[in-house]
């Protein structure tokens, strides 16, 4: 038995993503159950608990295992279907586990925003790394250029927006002895005003000028953030997407990509993708292979305010639907008046960047019914205000289920999420790094 003990340890050690599950559930982590001090994670999931029952504190936060599911298999068919790699945003989670299942499920790679999050895909084995951001820190470059040096199997691309931002990047690869080029993509902002990237045509072929006079660099193609377009509408987003589609083809034209085996074109947020895939589509064939990038990232959970309303898949309805997979639970702790209650979730534990919690149901006793008359209307730190108006039944002591706006801000305040099966039952534990 105790080599058996020693032989699981020895292959956890090899696998970051097993070894996950021998962390000990303590303080740490908000909601979980009191009396599960000292287990281990993985012993706590063996246990399959109840979230209601099984003595889980409130507020807690958990995502449906369902669902979650539903949207991972989504995503995979709807890339597939429209001749799309991907490379999902991990900003959104920030969970390897999740970054697991998304590749499991065809995923090209991962994408990331800043260079802790790099590491974090790194440490648990993620090969295919896109950064949607230019990076200019010297010491990550340091970094990336070790890493790219002892692994070879490691894809790691990026943005430059900058002819400067290019001069920075090459001074620290090249002081880091970098033997590896970094594959950059030239990006072109979605107009004036918008956040990153080069505005004119003309500015992007003076960095593509200066990439190319750069040894510690390799330009593999273009990309842009369509969500950043100024009154976005299809047309308008459209409309700069096939900018950036002309804009690869010019560089094509120039022989800027005859020694790669593919070219990359990447966009594609999370309200937009539906664009992306047309124009994408409409690419004429190039010199190389074209890998053609798309970056949703929210899809994972979904929600029940912003990327509902904004998702594409009310635009294309026969495409399929994502399905909210959060939901936080918390108990009212006040009920001062017939017009006013008061949860015990607040700004620590809600997203509420874009759109305030919204109530759906009650639980009490073990039954769960709507939330019929009852409204969010403001978080403090840690109370969430209701507005009730006389057909809400509520009490002190209920379990309020809310659906959340916002996946991005939602899992960036909960260090371990369960996830919960549709009758309750608790079968794993999201573990996240921000």
């Amino acid at each position: 038995m105790a080599a058996d003990n020693a032989d699981t340890a020895l292959d956890r050690s090899a696998d970051p993503l097993a070894a996950l599950a021998d962390e000990r559930v303590d303080h740490r982590f908000k909601g979980l159950p009191p009396d599960a001090a000292g287990l281990t994670v993985g012993e706590l999931t063996a246990q399959r608990r109840n979230l209601f029952t099984g003595g889980f504190t409130t507020p807690v936060l958990a995502l449906s295992a369902e669902r979650l599911e539903h949207n991972l298999a989504l995503m995979e068919t709807y890339a597939q279907r429209h001749g799309l790699a991907f490379a999902p945003h991990g900003k959104t989670s920030m969970a390897p586990q999740l970054f697991a299942r998304q590749l499991a499920r065809g995923a090209w790679g991962i994408t990331l925003a800043v260079p802790h999050q790099v590491r974090v895909a790194r440490e648990f084995g993620v090969e295919r790394i896109f950064l949607a951001n230019e990076l200019v820190d010297a010491a990550a470059l340091r970094w990336l250029a070790g890493e790219l040096d002892s692994d070879s199997s490691f894809r790691f691309v990026c943005y430059v927006d900058s002819v400067r931002g290019v001069e920075l990047m090459h001074a620290a690869l090249g002081d880091a002895g970098a033997s590896r080029p970094v594959d950059v993509v030239v990006e072109l902002a979605a107009g004036d005003g918008a956040r990153t990237g080069a505005r004119t045509e003309a500015e992007c072929f003076d960095i593509a000028n200066a990439v190319a006079a750069a040894d510690t660099l390799r330009l593999v193609g273009v990309a842009g953030y369509e969500g950043e377009v100024p009154e976005a509408s299809t047309e308008t987003v459209t409309a700069w997407l096939r900018r950036l589609t002309a804009l690869l083809a010019e560089f094509d034209e120039s022989g800027r990509f005859a020694d790669l085996p593919e070219i990359v074109v990447s966009a594609g947020g999370s309200a937009w993708f539906d664009a992306v895939a047309s124009v994408f589509a409409e690419l004429p064939e190039l010199s190389r292979p074209v890998l053609k990038l798309l970056r949703s990232g929210a899809y994972v959970s979904h929600d029940d305010g912003h990327y509902k309303h904004l998702t594409p898949f009310n635009r294309v309805p026969e495409e399929g639907a994502l399905e909210p997979a959060f939901r936080l639970w918390a108990q009212i702790v006040s009920r001062p008046s017939g017009e006013q209650a008061f949860t015990n979730a607040g700004k620590r534990d809600a997203a509420y960047d874009l759109d305030l919690p919204e109530a759906q149901v009650v639980r009490r006793d073990g039954v769960e019914r709507p939330a019929t008359g009852v409204a969010v209307t403001g978080l403090s730190d840690q109370h969430g205000w209701l507005r009730t108006s006389p057909e809400a039944d509520l009490v002190v002591g209920d379990w309020l289920g809310m659906g959340l706006s916002h996946p991005c801000t939602a899992f960036d305040k909960w260090e371990l999420i369960p996830v919960v099966e549709g009758d309750g039952t608790v079968s794993e534990y999201v573990r996240t790094f921000f």
